[in-house]
């Protein structure tokens, strides 16, 4: 069954590499057009390369709401009215928290909240008018339960989540669709910062799960690749998921049990 996104617009935030990457690859084979931004812009320049025609990429700073809006100001005139926007873009400093410092907790939320919201916040005002749209916020299994050294990272995610929510709510009689995406462990670049062994004892260590650090294993035996983060998010936005709104799709193989 067609996703039905051919020629549709989607702006994907944190687009250049890991989740972000996929879930612009996976758009465009889907149909869809996608304006990709990063903050770094070699991954969305090769993105565009890559798929030329499809892919219109940009440079962006979630943090900076004037920035956001100005570019979606210029993506909607240079590219059509946006009917997807994809919340990506993510921070993790990895701290106890009475080691966190103050710094790190700004940063992390000023990306993984303020971002979000000033993303979103541009998105939304232009579909609900428009009568028709989707967003999609990719969140943390993290959100949802606790994880020792990760409080900025999954105290972000969990205010992003319930962000997502009640947008979703205000917007829905207008037609927009508002839910996120919550990984797991996932093999990108943040995953492997993690990683204190060689990639074969850091991934055995990750799917047997670490008592000591009250940390369960991953059911499915597996730590996810950026596609399965991706698949779930194209399905969220495509009409197949029509009648989905305010939910988060956990993509752990089971970690959390969904607590």
């Amino acid at each position: 069954m067609s996703a039905g996104l051919e020629n549709r617009l989607a702006l994907v935030t944190g687009a250049g590499r890991g989740i972000g990457a996929a879930v612009v690859t996976a758009l465009v084979q889907e149909g869809a057009r996608v304006l990709a931004t990063d903050l770094d812009t070699a991954g969305v320049e090769a993105l565009a390369a890559a798929h030329p025609g499809r892919v219109t990429a940009r440079p962006l700073d979630v943090t900076d709401a004037r920035a956001v809006e100005a570019l979606v100001d210029e993506a909607e005139r240079a590219l059509g009215p946006l009917d997807i926007a994809v919340n990506v873009a993510g921070i993790l400093r990895y701290a106890n928290v009475v080691d966190l410092t103050d710094e790190d907790w700004a940063a992390t939320f000023a990306v993984n909240t303020d971002g979000v919201f000033h993303v979103s916040r541009a998105a939304a005002r232009r579909m609900a008018a428009r009568g028709a749209g989707s967003i999609v916020t990719v969140a943390s299994n993290a959100a949802g339960i606790p994880r020792a050294g990760l409080a900025a990272y999954a105290a972000s995610k969990a205010a992003a989540v319930m962000f997502t929510k009640c947008l979703g709510l205000e917007v829905a009689a207008q037609g927009v669709r508002c839910n996120t995406v919550s990984p797991g462990s996932t093999l990108t670049d943040m995953q492997r910062a993690l990683w204190t062994d060689d990639a074969e004892d850091s991934v055995r260590r990750v799917v047997e799960g670490d008592l000591a650090a009250h940390r369960t294993g991953i059911p499915l035996g597996r730590i996810a690749d950026p596609s399965d983060i991706a698949d779930a998010v194209v399905f969220l936005v495509s009409d197949r998921a029509r009648h989905i709104t305010l939910h988060d799709l956990y993509v752990d193989g089971g970690a959390t049990l969904r607590a």
